[in-house]
């Protein structure tokens, strides 16, 4: 929970370097939280609803929250991209389809590079949350 909330604090920072944990921890708590939105939205009933009743597991609830929290996530997804010594426009290799998901990911999985490179020190080096 604390990289979460280390997250939401560098809002808006782009620059710097997040290590694996920072980035996976917002993952899974941002998962979670995603869920209990659409939790939300079925018990209050803001569902979407499409042509003949059909309604989608999701609403108002969870458009709020995703407005929410696109900014911190895609600041820590640059950062962590920082960290394995790309730039933060690795980011559009998502949009090329199917192997640029793949790509992003291994990516996500590197380890850090070792020392300072031209993002900022090391945070393995730092030791702190």
């Amino acid at each position: 929970m604390n990289y979460y909330l280390k997250v939401l604090k560098n809002y808006a920072t782009f620059s710097g370097r997040a290590r694996r944990n920072e980035y996976w921890y917002f993952a899974l708590f941002n998962f979670i939280f995603a869920i209990l939105a659409m939790l939300i939205d079925n018990v209050l009933g803001t569902t979407f609803k499409i042509n003949y009743g059909i309604s989608l597991p999701y609403g108002y609830v969870y458009i709020l929250y995703l407005l929410f929290i696109i900014i911190p996530g895609i600041a820590v997804s640059v950062r962590r991209l920082h960290d394995v010594g790309k730039s933060g426009t690795y980011l559009f290799i998502t949009l090329i389809p199917f192997i640029g998901g793949i790509w992003f990911l291994v990516l996500l999985f590197t380890d850090s590079k070792r020392g300072e490179n031209k993002y900022g020190p090391n945070p393995k080096d730092n030791n702190t949350i």
